[in-house]
């Protein structure tokens, strides 16, 4: 694909997700997700890199509620990494895990069928944060 490719279905792939229907998207991830969960709410701004969700899981008393901010794809060497910056939950369990991986870049691994569409994903989830470098799982301090 084309840069000039690229930046076009990053533009509309922007506008499907903000003109989207939440009452269609809700409806879908729940079918989806029917016994296992019930999406309550989400937004997604790709532009502003924030997303919120809400769900409650099945058998849980209590919903979970998470917002995330500054995460995107970042090309570093020859790889492309995942990194998160920013989130929290309603949830200290899921607070305590977050405090594992924010702030780390993390190899996205090569999947054959996906590489060509790794151009495409990293214009639509590009970032400028600053890399620390991971190379390989969280070790544990224990």
């Amino acid at each position: 694909m084309t840069n000039k490719m690229i930046n076009r279905l990053v533009r509309l792939i922007k506008l499907a997700i903000k003109w989207a229907p939440k009452k269609i998207v809700l409806r879908v991830a729940n079918y989806k997700l029917k016994g296992i969960a019930d999406v309550k709410d989400y937004a997604v701004d790709l532009d502003a890199k924030t997303a919120y969700a809400h769900i409650h899981l099945y058998g849980e008393a209590e919903s979970i509620e998470v917002w995330v901010e500054n995460f995107g794809i970042i090309i570093d060497e020859d790889s492309y990494k995942f990194i998160l910056q920013q989130a929290k939950s309603n949830k200290p369990w899921l607070n305590n895990s977050f405090a594992f991986i924010l702030g780390k870049a993390w190899k996205i691994p090569v999947i054959p069928q996906l590489t060509p569409f790794m151009p495409l994903a990293c214009a639509l989830l590009k970032t400028e944060v600053p890399v620390q470098k991971v190379t390989g799982y969280i070790e544990s301090s224990r």
